[in-house]
């Protein structure tokens, strides 16, 4: 979908203005905004595309108006809501109003570090071969699917060389959808900065973006 969140190359915003890197949080409240997002992925109610896909749907006035973990929350708002986990009300009261639904798995303190430290790998055997190798030239197919997608914008259309082969992974546009994993081969393509923003662009710029096979067609 061309959300809000597919702002890449886009005009109008002004420059990004790096922070440095030690500057994670703006507030108490983003901390524990994070550690709720975890702990609620750790019980099973959705997986990680399903999780970007409902912050990268929120509404353009919405998405636009909020900050980084302002968008999180919401997000998660939306996970929960849809699964019968909170309501509207309890939203709005900013605190329980019914008893709490039992959940399979509920990550503890004591857990924290082990789950944090085992991540959640995406690589999958695949029975199919990689239809691309380092140095093929590809083209980002000019998609516009009504459903989630890693697919940027802005590289849509435009042609790249292969620079990195990963295997197999998760194919998100699926998983977002709650449908498995539907395995791919993954890729980084390197396009130039002139393919992509014209002759105005910058000679000396290149942009590396990770994309599934499906995304991607040969150029001959």
């Amino acid at each position: 979908m061309n959300g809000a969140a597919d702002m890449g190359g886009m005009m109008g915003f002004g420059p990004v203005q790096p922070e440095p890197e030690h500057v994670r949080f703006h507030a108490a409240w983003e901390k524990r905004v994070l550690a709720m997002t975890l702990a609620m992925g750790t019980t099973g109610q959705w997986n990680i595309d399903q999780s970007r896909a409902a912050r990268e749907s929120l509404p353009p006035p919405q998405y636009l108006a909020k900050t980084y973990y302002e968008i999180w929350l919401a997000g998660m708002e939306k996970l929960m809501a849809e699964r019968g986990l909170v309501s509207g009300d309890e939203i709005a009261a900013g605190h329980a109003l019914q008893p709490a639904k039992p959940l399979a798995r509920v990550l503890t303190l004591d857990k924290v570090p082990e789950v944090l430290a085992r991540g959640g790998p995406s690589d999958r055997p695949s029975d199919a071969k990689a239809r691309f190798k380092v140095g093929d030239r590809v083209r980002a197919k000019n998609i516009h699917p009504a459903g989630h997608t890693r697919l940027p914008r802005y590289v849509r259309g435009h042609t790249g060389v292969i620079e990195l082969v990963h295997g197999a992974h998760v194919f998100p546009d699926v998983s977002a959808q709650g449908q498995g994993d539907a395995p791919q081969w993954l890729y980084t393509v390197r396009f130039d900065g002139r393919e992509l923003w014209g002759e105005q662009g910058d000679p000396t710029l290149s942009v590396s973006v990770d994309a599934w096979e499906s995304y991607l067609e040969p150029v001959t």
